[in-house]
């Protein structure tokens, strides 16, 4: 045969020859991550996904993942994201193809990638033995992995430890048994793999803790990735593995928290060499058994892993940092006063602007000592372009009239009084406060009654020790009614007791609810007439199932769950259920038949159970039904949908029971979060709130005990904080009309939509509210906003930006628009300056004024008008707006 007939022989087919081209760049081993950036399908506001119940009926129940009969409203916004320096340059608009709600798919090869085969080398150059990560391991890892294992190696060399903060589901398991495995010198490509001739056994053994839950989950990934001697210290058999120490037959030793609290004298006695702690957010009280025990660990080469350096409190991550570094935040009391203070007096939204330069500079000082020993990255800047975005609603919905009932009631009960009044002066005569005279005990109360059935005196915390139990009811009462009544798995006292406080607060509407005892009809419980969260998700469920999207349910409630689940069957829709009383051993099963199989439509989880180790990426919707005093916990439930594997947009809906104790809850949850963000990543936040943790003298809004009891139902609390941040903004001259691009309020008589928009848009608020407020007010929805748009940095909030305006000539009679933009060299680098928001969503707004200012409307008009037109309208105005520009270009070289 010749060499041209053999040639020809080889040639590929001519039916893949095309798509073989167009892959051949991303199957290459040195493949680039940052090279490839798919477009990302722009956020889906809320009205959108409400417009979607409206349309339901005209859609056919088996449509296609993607179909042109149903656009975005924003696949206007999606197709003009090209760079104004890519435009300039003449390239051509590349033609898209209509995004759908439901399933926008990414290119399966950026999802396998691999990079070189080749070993990461850690050592510096001429340092004898090398260290470097195998091959075996190296190929496989993201390039933020490789980072990452870099960092920790570095930490190694200078004899301390560290934190790597990476974002859940990044992988920081990976990354730390590519790390081991390149200090042991492991070998992966031979099955023994055993330790390099050139690293003689001098090491001693590694020390892993971490949740009992994610024990096989470490187990799993060493067989994976390397080949080490692991060990689990952990059960009957613990006693076992500390002879294989002494005999140095362990490499790895696993643990849990609890075993370590309890046994922790024993380990502390070993000299590890490494010591890992993963979820290291547990060692954030230093009152803790478990911090105490820990702090017994001889090595100084300690490493926390965590996705959630600081839950509650800056003094969390002062204690977690004085473990793994001991002493490189200086004294606990030097803290509290160098960085605590400031940094939280500094966020009051009255402080002056002292108490605010103050606090930015020491927030600067601590961001840079954090740095040399902390790797923080998130989703967006390491696998964002792997990935389609994730959008957190927060959705206020409206309890019903008779939950409302019922929580007023409970306002009046005599422990909440107590507690409410408890600084007044006592009725006696007495210059004592009542909380110091005769209101300490409640014998009156019921709960205060059952609490103390063994000591009528009290205890020595009253009034103080009903606050919890108190909590827990509003809570209840704020989720589903049926809450409240007696569970038959308690104690017959108990049971009475609730049984006693349901007749209380449902008073003459008992009857309404079926009595005091425990709904057993299945009818009953699946009904939301008398449920304001249950209805409003019964009417966005029935919008997702139709579109063919998964849905993870949280709740940390089990009788919620089990609400949850008749109303779900009742609906007829495909389930499975994750609580903590499934078997450990079938959580994984229950995962991977909900990510294969078509038919489970709803999977319902119990947020304690199901917070970690769990990968349910064939879901793209996430509702919490109830949010959690600790902000991470609701973060980690969404994680669970959005990591890596994701090929669908994700859509969060936290649900919130409006003018309820759930609200100040919230509000909490952005106060924690804000403090995390300036402490930890430095950012620059909006000061909402008045009240400063821990200092009775600015206690505020948010803290104190009357205010968790406090009457909301006359008020929309979290939106007239927002409301009077948006005043003081516009006072000073930073106010911006797009800021409230994301929010959404049902009128009433004291707030309404016309309060809460720039005055740029007045001609057009009241079509705005009533194209808006029909939706909510169906679904019993009385306010909602993005979360990213409340914690996040907005892009108004840059007076200290540089900004280079961009002014474009108008058609005559069209108002004149401007548009902030970047060098270009700063958009190809990625830099941004302190302080300014995220360039990509800064361009897609700039990008969307522009062409509301060629069309001559106003943006909300602009957006109403993209809600109605038509494929073709929207490609037509698209195609002028781009010749018109050029042209504009054209003239403008012209005349130079």
């Amino acid at each position: 045969m010749s060499w041209n007939s053999f040639k020809e022989t080889l040639k590929p087919c001519t039916t893949i020859q095309s798509s073989f081209s167009q892959s051949s760049s991303i199957s290459s081993y040195n493949f680039d991550t940052n090279s490839v950036n798919p477009r990302k399908p722009p956020k889906s506001s809320l009205s959108q996904q409400l417009l979607r119940l409206e349309d339901r009926s005209s859609l056919p129940q088996t449509q296609p993942p993607q179909t042109p009969n149903k656009q975005n409203h924003f696949d206007l916004k999606s197709k003009y994201e090209k760079s104004e320096e890519e435009e300039e340059e003449g390239e051509e608009e590349e033609e898209e193809k209509p995004v759908g709600f439901g399933r926008p798919k990414l290119d399966p090869l950026l999802l396998n990638q691999t990079g070189p085969y080749e070993p990461l080398v850690l050592s510096s150059s001429g340092q004898k033995p090398v260290v470097q990560v195998p091959a075996s391991i190296n190929c496989r890892l993201l390039e933020h992995q490789r980072a990452g294992v870099k960092f920790l190696y570095s930490l190694y060399q200078n004899n301390h430890g560290g934190v790597l903060g990476d974002d859940m589901g990044l992988g920081k398991t990976i990354q730390s048994i590519a790390f081991l495995a390149a200090v042991f010198g492991k070998d992966g490509d031979l099955p023994e793999s055993t330790v390099s001739k050139e690293h003689p056994r001098t090491r001693g053994p590694v020390l892993i803790v971490c949740p009992s839950s994610l024990i096989h989950n470490w187990v799993n990934e060493f067989s994976k990735w390397a080949t080490f001697s692991v060990c689990i210290y952990h059960g009957p058999n613990r006693d076992l593995m500390i002879d294989k120490l002494e005999a140095r037959g362990v490499e790895i030793l696993i643990t849990s928290f609890d075993t370590y609290r309890i046994h922790g004298h024993i380990l502390s006695d070993v000299d590890w060499e490494i010591v890992i702690i993963d979820e290291a957010h547990r060692l954030k009280n230093e009152k803790s058994k478990l911090y105490k025990a820990c702090l017994a660990i001889k090595t100084l080469k300690r490493y926390g892993l965590t996705g959630t350096i600081m839950q509650n409190k800056l003094m969390e991550l002062f204690n977690l940092f004085d473990w793994v570094i001991p002493g490189c935040l200086g004294t606990r009391e030097h803290f509290r006063e160098f960085y605590d203070e400031p940094l939280k007096h500094g966020q009051r939204s009255s402080a002056p602007d002292r108490f605010v330069r103050v606090a930015d500079e020491r927030k600067q000082h601590l961001v840079s000592v954090l740095h040399k020993y902390l790797l923080r990255r998130i989703k967006e800047e390491t696998i964002g372009h792997l990935m389609l975005g994730k959008e957190d609603n927060v959705v206020f919905c409206a309890m019903s009239e008779l939950q409302k009932r019922v929580y007023q009631r409970m306002l009046q009960l005599p422990e909440v009084r107590c507690l409410i009044n408890k600084d007044l002066p006592c009725s006696c005569g007495s210059p004592l406060k009542q909380v110091e005279c005769c209101r300490r005990t409640v014998p009156d109360g019921i709960i205060w009654s059952y609490l103390h059935r063994d000591n009528p005196d009290g205890c020595d915390s009253c009034p103080y020790c009903v606050v919890l139990p108190c909590l827990m009811k509003l809570q209840q009462i704020s989720n589903h009614l049926e809450l409240i009544k007696p569970n038959p798995r308690d104690d017959p006292d108990k049971q009475r007791k609730d049984a006693e406080f349901a007749d209380a607060v449902f008073g003459k509407d008992i009857d309404l609810v079926g009595g005091h005892t425990q709904n057993k009809s299945f009818l009953g419980l699946s009904n939301v007439e008398h449920c304001g969260k249950m209805r409003a998700l019964e009417k966005l469920m029935s919008s997702w199932v139709s579109q063919g999207d998964k849905i993870l349910l949280f709740s940390y409630s089990v009788r919620m769950l089990d609400i949850l689940e008749k109303f779900i069957i009742r609906k007829g829709y495909g389930f499975s259920r994750l609580d903590g009383s499934t078997p450990t051993g079938l959580r994984q099963s229950l995962v991977d038949d909900f990510n294969s199989s078509p038919s489970k439509q709803v999977f319902l989880i119990s947020t304690k159970a199901g917070g970690l180790g769990l990968n349910l990426v064939s879901a793209n919707r996430v509702v919490i039904f109830d949010p959690n005093w600790n902000p991470a916990q609701d973060l980690q439930a969404q994680d669970r949908s959005f990591r890596f594997g994701q090929r669908r947009h994700v859509v969060v809906f936290r649900l919130l029971a409006a003018g309820s104790l759930e609200e100040l809850v919230y509000t909490r949850q952005v106060y924690k979060q804000q403090l995390s963000n300036i402490a930890v990543s430095g950012k620059m936040e909006k000061r909402y709130f008045e009240g400063v943790q821990d200092c009775k003298e600015f206690q505020g809004e948010l803290f104190g005990i009357c205010n968790l009891f406090r009457d909301l139902s006359d008020k929309l609390f979290t939106s007239e904080i927002i409301e009077l941040h948006e005043k003081k903004r516009k006072e000073d001259g930073t106010h911006s009309k797009q800021d409230l691009s994301g929010m959404y309020f049902v009128p009433e008589k004291e707030i309404t939509t016309a309060s809460l928009v720039a005055p740029e848009s007045s001609k057009h608020k009241e079509d705005e509210g009533t194209a808006v407020a029909p939706m909510l007010e169906h679904l019993g929805i009385v306010y909602a906003h993005r979360f990213e748009d409340i914690v996040d940095l907005g892009p108004a909030m840059m007076k200290e930006k540089k900004e280079h305006t961009v002014h474009l000539s108008n058609a005559p009679g069209q108002p004149k628009c401007s548009t902030v933009g970047k060098r270009k060299s700063d958009a190809i680098t990625g830099k941004e300056n302190v302080g300014t928001g995220n360039p990509i969503k800064m361009r897609k707004k700039n990008h969307f004024s522009l062409i509301a200012c060629f069309m001559g409307m106003e943006e909300v008009q602009f957006s109403k008008w993209l809600l109605s037109a038509t494929p073709a309208e929207r490609e037509k105005v698209l195609k002028d707006y781009h010749k018109r520009r050029k042209d504009k270009i054209h003239d403008f070289n012209d005349n130079l």
